[in-house]
């Protein structure tokens, strides 16, 4: 399907790396694959065209004709047409396959997008590291309200309310983001984050945590707050080496609440974590 504007273009094997990969440093690139006889890539591609259009420069559309460009299809496992992958920094951060509709595929797009209010997230990010929480929050809550669609804004507004202890506040912020989206690794750790602060909300001191481990070794509730108090200080090493020991010495303190802390410390750091490798061996290991 010949439809070429100056945001959307067909790409070929030679150009991928230029016109994709580089170019999605810049700015989002929308990659269609698709082919002449799919039904439901006619159908599909004269709204991505339409959508490349209406946004103005915003994202690139890429059109891959998979039957020309086989090598391309076998790079990106294309099993299914149309299939549709988004491209930012070099890496495939959405897809999707079939035809959709143009409001999912808006919402997709405007997870990445740059938008006007994006610029209020380095001041604020300033403002909380110079100690300044109140000014981030403002920052924050005032684009939100100009811009309450943006999930950038409520993300960077629920990781500020983490780092100011409102807990609860940033629970509820997460909410307003769409379930698909809080299914995603990174907001997934962070609903982990907050619960982890919540488990130990009224917990001791890290200080009189360490004491009561160092003078009883079976004092498992204490040795439990104590790790979720060191994955929270950011030392993720000994606070996972102190589930661990739980994990070993008793799997029914808490109902295995040990090991389900772990899962959830992992899905903090991210699967390829360094730490989270080595510790989920461990665990197998001590389950088995």
């Amino acid at each position: 399907m010949d439809i070429v504007t100056e945001f959307a273009f067909d790409v070929v094997a030679t150009e991928f790396e230029e016109r994709v990969i580089r170019k999605s440093h810049e700015l989002p690139v929308l990659v269609d694959f698709w082919a002449s006889w799919c039904g439901p890539c006619q159908v599909l591609m004269p709204l991505l065209a339409k959508l490349a259009a209406a946004y103005q420069g915003k994202f690139l559309l890429a059109k891959v004709d998979t039957d020309a460009q086989r090598a391309l299809a076998q790079r990106f496992a294309i099993r299914s047409i149309p299939t549709v992958k988004l491209f930012r920094n070099g890496q495939v951060v959405e897809e999707f396959m079939g035809a959709q509709g143009e409001r999912a595929i808006r919402t997709l797009l405007d997870r990445h997008v740059v938008r006007e209010s994006d610029q209020t997230i380095p001041a604020a990010r300033a403002a909380l590291e110079a100690g300044r929480p109140k000014d981030a929050l403002a920052l924050l809550n005032s684009a939100l309200a100009s811009d309450p669609h943006s999930d950038r804004l409520i993300v960077e507004l629920a990781r500020a309310l983490i780092a100011t202890g409102q807990f609860d506040d940033a629970h509820e912020t997460l909410q307003g983001l769409q379930p698909e989206r809080r299914d995603q690794a990174d907001i997934a750790g962070l609903l982990g984050q907050i619960g982890l602060a919540r488990a130990v909300s009224s917990a001791p001191a890290l200080a009189e945590l360490e004491k009561r481990v160092s003078s009883d070794s079976q004092d498992h509730e204490a040795r439990y707050q104590l790790g979720i108090r060191r994955v929270l200080n950011g030392d993720y090493d000994a606070g996972l080496a102190a589930l661990l020991e739980i994990v070993q010495r008793n799997r029914k303190f808490r109902e295995d609440a040990a090991r389900k802390t772990m899962l959830s410390v992992f899905t903090l750091l991210g699967s390829n974590h360094e730490l989270a490798r080595k510790y989920r061996a461990l665990l197998a290991r001590a389950l088995h």
